[in-house]
């Protein structure tokens, strides 16, 4: 059986969501459910659903408050993450400036809920801000 996806994408019609590239372990946090917030410099108006692009690059080195946040809190991470994939997807709720949550470090932070992992990246060039991604090239089955 066809998905809708792939039956909406053979008649011509492309159906386009929305996409958020973020470096691990940050982007493997957001879609597992511990992270429920992406620091920006930048609002967005947007509210729904997004795919989590992991980057191609990581910064061992970023964000040390955080990082000892996942120490004392008992979060493993994997010790090979996916990189220039698409590795899940989150609903942003919200964008604000301020926020009790330990995820909250930037300027803004775009608040997340309902986070899902995908079993297999999908391979996906990012791209800086939200971008958008043609599902029908993507199609998860």
């Amino acid at each position: 059986m066809k998905s809708t996806q792939s039956v909406l994408s053979t008649i011509g019609w492309d159906i386009k969501m929305l996409a958020l590239s973020i470096r691990n372990p940050w982007g493997w946090l957001i879609v597992n459910g511990y992270k429920d917030i992406e620091n920006r410099s930048w609002r967005t108006n947007y509210r729904g659903r997004i795919y989590i692009h992991a980057g191609l690059k990581a910064d061992p080195n970023d964000f040390q408050s955080q990082r000892e946040y996942i120490r004392s809190s008992g979060i493993v991470i994997p010790d090979t993450l996916a990189t220039g994939a698409i590795i899940g997807e989150a609903t942003i709720t919200d964008c604000v400036d301020s926020s009790d949550s330990p995820w909250f470090c930037g300027r803004y932070g775009f608040c997340l809920s309902d986070p899902v992992a995908y079993d297999q990246p999908i391979p996906y060039r990012g791209q800086l801000n939200v971008f958008e991604i043609n599902e029908g090239m993507i199609c998860q089955t």
